[in-house]
């Protein structure tokens, strides 16, 4: 799934070179997650598996065929849910589908944090074309999104273990998305405070 904690790096990393396409952006986006759900509820996990996987490798060849660039993290969750998936189906085993939102998440939380102990803001790197702050004010949204990953890791590893495929399938598809969407608005005051003041002279 390109769930949307990827998508506030999908979009940005493609503003850095070009405007996607308006009618295109929410197919790329949003398009293989739609394929999934319903290929899951019409047809079982493992159909929606592979439709994922042909969905996902669609999505990202249209935005090559149209922007003349694929963005480096959706890339790199399409390996992952090549690998994933074809594990799936290789193995008639739904375990590996349901851990790659755990796979996904905790690579992003690891590769944060790494950039941050040595002194890289890799966040500031995808989101600064977005937003407007200072270093410190990166500093501390790398350390809240870090967390935050790494927590829907976990929660990702609790609801799948725990529960039925049913809810796992509506917990990928609108828990992540709702908890991101949730997370990100907690973080306005943070990006308000450390903003950076646009020059009085330029008005």
């Amino acid at each position: 799934m390109l769930a949307l904690y990827l998508h506030f790096v999908h979009k940005n990393q493609m503003l850095k070179l070009k405007q996607p396409t308006p009618r295109l952006r929410p197919v790329v986006e949003y398009g293989p997650i739609v394929v999934f759900f319903i290929a899951y509820y019409t047809a079982g996990l493992f159909v929606a598996t592979a439709s994922i996987m042909i969905a996902t490798v669609f999505a990202l060849s249209l935005s090559y065929l149209f922007e003349r660039h694929i963005p480096i993290m959706p890339l790199i969750t399409a390996g992952i849910i090549g690998v994933f998936g074809g594990l799936t189906l290789w193995l008639q085993d739904e375990t590996f589908i349901k851990m790659k939102p755990t796979i996904i998440q905790a690579i992003f939380g690891i590769t944060l944090i790494s950039g941050l102990m040595v002194k890289r803001l890799f966040l500031k790197t995808l989101m600064g074309a977005a937003w407007n702050i200072t270093d410190d004010g990166w500093r501390v949204l790398t350390i809240r999104f870090t967390i935050f990953f790494f927590l829907l890791a976990a929660l990702n590893e609790v609801v799948w273990r725990t529960q039925s495929t049913d809810v796992w399938v509506n917990f990928k598809v609108f828990g992540l998305m709702g908890l991101t969407i949730f997370f990100v608005l907690t973080q306005l005051p943070l990006l308000k405070r450390f903003a950076i003041e646009d020059n009085p002279n330029s008005h």
